[in-house]
């Protein structure tokens, strides 16, 4: 009996929607904005966190970076002839170097260090060339770039000590060089030297903007080499040569005329980079400072490098978009809460409009708890409806913005749910006063309302 009076009731709440179909759309806008803003917030704050999770994966985890910085000879006169006691104290740096790797390397929370050195370098095979990068690493490079060998295998511990003549390439590498064949064992030329390869990449999708962010290479495009071949073969910058003093004495004859030439300043860092990895997270940072006095040790205090913790970096980006996400999401909500007081307000100009049929119903019958029943079943209809056509809306934004504006999205089961509850608690919550307002009418009075 309660079901078919229920029943009975909703129908009259759905007739009633129809008649005012209009007002009822009018009335839904802000339910179906609050949510679909509300979704496409979230996706947004889901999609940053997941980019914000792969960029840590792609440096790796407990990872600190050092660079090498190179001091400009042409600046370093100027501070020192506006301090010119600061020119007494001039200090000279080795540079970032295996020396230093092997110090880090003592420090007990240090797992590895992979040490870095990059130089352009012309690659040919049988008539084939390409401009490309040389690198030279060690085993734990790969590590840290969490990449395998897909072909062949990594550096032997014999081909590393002895500098032999061997790389690893990237897939892109043997694509254009080796297409028909297995490049393992090929040589390939790079530079004045020919090596043999080791070892193909497995494939890597990394996007241009990571690469410039985070300091991180596109791994399919270059060539590996031994660190120890890359100094013994290639170039080994901490080695003055007459080349190097001679264009130093030219930078310095330059620096000294007004010329508008200039030399670049001279790069006298062994290695470009080195990425220590931590054993665990909780001692990067102490053993960031830690790394810090040691190089600042060994190289005269002189400031010529640069200490990097991409996590803590990102972790802190992380911390900077929730923030920012939770403030979207709460604005985002204001517009539910504007949606229920809409509601609320309708309602109870409905009430108002229809005092006559209340009274009407009253008289026959019905009791006063089927006419809160009416007068929800109304309110929550109309939540429940422009929830729906927001989770649609918004799920169509989420996309439109990812396709338009290059942003990641993520629309979760998650949000979609707590969206459309929150839009039907707002019906139920805002439709309470009008339907016991309109249940309080007396009967007689009611009929007798012009």
């Amino acid at each position: 009996m309660n079901l078919e009076r229920n029943l009975f009731n909703f129908r009259i709440a759905l007739d009633a929607l129809v008649t005012n179909r209009f007002r009822a759309l009018l009335t839904s806008l802000g339910i179906i904005f609050g949510v679909a803003a509300v979704i496409a917030m979230l996706a947004i704050g889901a999609g940053a966190e997941r980019e914000i999770l792969e960029q840590i994966r792609q440096v790796g985890s407990n990872n600190i970076i050092i660079k090498g910085k190179v001091q400009d000879p042409d600046k370093q006169l100027q501070e020192d002839d506006k301090n010119p006691s600061k020119g007494k104290e001039k200090r000279f740096s080795p540079g970032l170097s295996l020396l230093d790797a092997d110090n880090i390397s003592a420090i007990e929370v240090v797992s590895y260090v992979s040490p870095e050195i990059e130089i352009e370098a012309m690659f040919l095979r049988e008539g084939i060339k390409n401009n490309g990068k040389l690198i030279g690493v060690n085993n734990h490079y790969f590590e840290v770039a969490g990449i395998a060998v897909a072909e062949g295998k990594l550096f032997t511990e014999n081909q590393l000590e002895t500098a032999e003549s061997v790389c690893i390439i990237g897939r892109n590498v043997k694509a254009r060089f080796f297409p028909d064949i297995n490049p393992i064992g090929q040589p390939l030329k790079c530079g004045n030297n020919w090596l043999t390869v080791v070892g193909v990449l497995e494939s890597r999708t990394i996007s241009d903007a990571s690469v410039q962010k985070l300091s991180i290479r596109n791994l399919n495009v270059d060539v590996y080499i031994p660190v120890k071949t890359m100094l013994l073969r290639y170039k080994n910058r901490a080695k003055v040569t007459v080349e190097d003093i001679k264009n130093a004495s030219q930078r310095n004859f330059f620096s000294n005329e007004n010329t508008p030439q200039k030399k670049a300043p001279l790069n006298y860092h062994q290695l470009d980079r080195l990425v220590v990895n931590i054993a665990e997270s909780r001692w990067v940072e102490p053993a960031t400072d830690l790394i810090g006095r040691v190089l600042s040790r060994r190289h005269n205090e002189v400031p010529d490098y640069e200490i990097v913790v991409p996590e803590l970096l990102l972790k802190q980006e992380q911390r900077t978009r929730n923030l920012f996400n939770v403030v979207l999401a709460v604005i985002a909500s204001i517009s539910l809460l504007v949606g229920g007081i809409g509601i609320m307000n309708i309602m109870l100009a409905s009430v108002l409009e229809r005092i006559k049929e209340i009274g009407l119903r009253l008289s026959l019958g019905a009791r006063k708890t089927d006419i809160v029943m009416q007068f929800m079943a109304e309110a929550v209809t109309i939540s429940i409806s422009g929830g729906l056509i927001g989770i649609l809306l918004g799920v169509l934004i989420s996309y439109s913005i990812e396709g338009l504006a290059d942003i990641q999205t993520i629309v979760s089961p998650m949000s979609v749910v707590v969206s459309f509850a929150v839009s039907v608690s707002v019906g139920l919550l805002f439709g309470i006063y009008p339907a016991r307002r309109a249940a309080e009418q007396d009967p007689i009075e009611s009929l007798r309302h012009e």
